[in-house]
């Protein structure tokens, strides 16, 4: 068999398992969907193409070499069940993902206990920016970005527009930033680390998570799980972490209600668009409840139990966004999930990996995802499926991803 026929038959075998696995596994979720994982008692779908992953991520190389990528991706839609192994030992968080505008992304590649890589993603063209940068972040409104770098945190009114501020970091050494959030003033920033939760001002800085004790000599500012959000109208701060209730503050970080968890732990929080509601994700291993609170309640609230309506009672949140219609949850297992804010499931979305960071278009049409995996997934939402290998039933489909894999000497569009 010459080297035609041999290519031949890897795409054939590529299309024909890919599609029967993702018809297989759709209607496992549909099923469990309706009717529960308990009742499945069907086999486990398996998609066996790992012997197959080597030979395609050579053609993969070669046509980003040759800069026939399209070419490639119609003949060889993506998949991530086959290059598992892989994954394990390349893949990397991305993390801080920042929309710019219908085409551009910024973003960090690492953890925040790690050295990170700051970049910008236009269409598929990928700049490094300065290695000094550790974390990223934009506002919800008047494209407010903060940048912190070796000594400080600095906004920017649009991205590398004027600065607006600059706020000494707190004398933490070293301080592991996982998130920052900042103000749609670009006067304040929050920012978020294992090392607690500050609130930056032109005046100074206040850490406002978690609360000292006292009476505890042994007390330390250290939490796992940290995390925090800000309105969009910036009026209210939710954070939280492991051993804490969901706190709620105000825009100048005084508390003004804890609501209890309703799994074991506290692990994410997102405020609705209109900012009418709070969601509060606690989590139990690899699975979670994520909560609705209406913000008009905050004052009423001093039992720890409040007014609430159950959005989801499945996932463990790692990122989300709002949009006006609904919410979009990225989880521990890789999928992606809308809900309403009643709670009504509206589609799903299977890319794999635990999910790190996502950001949405202003138009909210396009979806920027990335997890730990180290791929980074540009959807186009609504606007139609592309192939028969997609795991979900969103009417979505991915424009393309980009790989960064701690080996490769270039990251791989596919």
């Amino acid at each position: 068999m010459n080297s035609a026929d041999n290519i031949h038959l890897l795409q054939t075998q590529w299309n024909i398992q890919g599609h029967s696995y993702a018809r297989e596994i759709n209607a496992r979720l549909a099923f469990v969907e309706e009717h529960g994982v308990h009742n499945w008692t069907g086999r486990e779908p398996a998609d066996n193409r790992n012997e197959l992953a080597l030979e395609v991520l050579s053609l993969l190389k070669k046509a980003n070499r040759e800069g026939t990528v399209d070419r490639f991706r119609e003949s060889y839609p993506p998949a991530h069940a086959p290059f598992i192994n892989i994954i394990q030992e390349q893949g990397q968080n991305i993390e801080n993902l920042c929309y710019i505008n219908e085409n551009t992304i910024a973003f960090v590649i690492g953890s925040a206990y790690e050295k990170r890589r700051a970049y910008v993603l236009t269409n598929r063209n990928i700049e490094k920016l300065s290695e000094s940068i550790q974390a990223i972040g934009r506002s919800h409104q008047n494209n407010i970005y903060a940048i912190a770098k070796t000594n400080s945190i600095t906004t920017h009114q649009n991205w590398a527009g004027r600065k607006i501020a600059e706020f000494k970091l707190p004398p933490i050494v070293p301080l592991p930033i996982s998130q920052l959030i900042p103000f749609n003033d670009g006067l304040s920033v929050l920012l978020v680390s294992s090392e607690g939760i500050y609130l930056l001002t032109t005046s100074g800085h206040s850490m406002i998570h978690p609360v000292p004790d006292p009476e505890d000599k042994d007390w330390s500012s250290y939490i796992d799980m940290e995390h925090a959000a800000l309105s969009y109208d910036n009026n209210f701060i939710a954070v939280g972490d492991q051993t804490s209730g969901h706190r709620i503050l105000n825009r100048t970080g005084s508390h003004i209600a804890t609501i209890d968890p309703q799994s074991s732990y506290p692990h994410y929080a997102l405020f609705s668009k209109d900012g009418q509601q709070v969601l509060l994700n606690s989590c139990h291993l690899y699975t979670g409840t994520t909560i609705s609170v209406p913000t008009a309640t905050f004052p009423d609230i001093n039992t720890g139990v409040a007014r609430h309506s159950v959005i989801d009672k499945n996932c463990r949140v790692y990122a989300a966004v709002a949009t006006s219609a609904y919410y979009i949850f990225g989880d521990a297992a890789g999928h992606i999930q809308a809900f309403d804010k009643e709670g009504k499931k509206c589609w799903h979305y299977f890319i794999g990996s635990t999910i790190t960071s996502m950001t949405i278009s202003e138009d909210e049409k396009t979806l920027w995802v990335a997890s730990c995996s180290g791929i980074i997934h540009k959807l186009k939402l609504n606007e139609g499926q592309r192939d028969n290998h997609i795991i979900g039933n969103g009417n979505h489909y991915e424009e393309f991803r980009v790989i960064f894999w701690k080996n490769e000497p270039q990251p791989l569009v596919w």
